[in-house]
């Protein structure tokens, strides 16, 4: 009788997404400790699991002549090698759904941190200082530019909207508004926001999206942030918009490269910055786990999967 598929887990996911393996016809090893077993693993492995650790490679790939499917419990899959994975007709799933509350959430957090000027004031208190006065604007009435509107965006516009703040937003994969949002060119975005938030996914024709010229056409004193991929901003481009103040003040999750290494943009007063932490709540991570987890044992039982990524291999395996 031949042994049941094996799942492996690469890197470190939610318990319950061990939970729910447990209950398919799979064998499943986490090495997510020893990362140094995965290549031994890779060589019988249906199914490999990852979050962002993991990168899944065309070398890596070449030693999985079994694999079948990739799971990444995240959004992105910039660690995963979608064009060798499609031409080795492995399926690539994902969890988009998962990490949408927590990103969002955090989105809001920035906007009010910086029209609000906290993260000085903060600052300055802790260090012992007492500096009162007016500080900051209120986000009622400013105008937000969303670029990219998908799951977070339309996220993020419910939950300012109850602020008195204004969405218009630019997303070309979207051929008409699914809500009241308008939907307007990215130069006519940019002219308008008071704060322009980046949730679009990362793709060649965007890299460095937001660039020297792009920032340009800034309304004066607008403020960034960016929950999504550091490489939709020119970081040195940033820098010197926030030196001349072009750019009022910038909150940035992600980096280019991550860790990130531009020493002046992060010391930068205006610059409020966080380690990538936009899905690092237990929620969301719950959601991820299980919701890869679930796409494997609909595999297993010979279902289509809900998250396909590379929708060019279609047949389950």
């Amino acid at each position: 009788m031949p042994a049941p598929p094996l799942v492996v887990i690469a890197d470190p996911v939610d318990p319950g997404a061990l939970q729910v393996l447990a209950k398919g016809p799979c064998r499943v090893v986490d090495a997510s400790g020893d990362p140094a077993t995965l290549p031994t693993l890779m060589e019988t492995a249906w199914g490999l699991v990852v979050r962002s650790r993991t990168k899944v490679t065309e070398t890596l790939l070449s030693h999985a002549p079994q694999l079948r499917v990739v799971a990444r419990a995240g959004v992105g899959v910039d660690n995963v090698d979608l064009k060798a994975a499609t031409a080795r007709k492995v399926l690539v799933v994902n969890a988009p759904t998962a990490a949408t509350t927590s990103v969002a959430e955090l989105t809001v957090t920035f906007a009010l941190l910086l029209v609000r000027d906290l993260y000085g004031a903060i600052q300055a208190t802790k260090g012992g200082a007492w500096k009162r006065g007016l500080h900051g604007t209120e986000l009622a009435g400013k105008t937000v530019g969303l670029v990219g509107y998908g799951r977070i965006g339309r996220e993020v516009a419910r939950r300012l909207r109850p602020f008195g703040a204004s969405i218009v937003a630019f997303d070309p994969l979207l051929p008409r508004s699914p809500d009241e949002t308008p939907l307007v060119p990215l130069d006519e975005l940019l002219a308008r926001s008071d704060i322009v938030s980046l949730h679009a996914a990362l793709t060649p024709e965007n890299h460095h999206l937001l660039n020297a010229e792009r920032l340009a056409r800034l309304r004066r004193g607008a403020y960034i942030i960016n929950v999504a991929r550091g490489a939709l901003i020119d970081e040195e481009a940033l820098l010197a918009a926030l030196t001349s103040g072009q750019v009022a003040g910038a909150a940035l999750d992600v980096f280019e490269p991550e860790p990130p290494t531009r020493t002046a943009l992060l010391t930068h007063p205006k610059v409020v910055a966080t380690p990538h932490l936009g899905a690092s709540t237990p929620e969301a991570q719950n959601r991820a786990g299980v919701q890869v987890a679930e796409e494997l044992l609909r595999l297993l039982r010979g279902e289509e999967p809900l998250y396909l990524v590379n929708t060019e291999v279609r047949a389950p395996p």
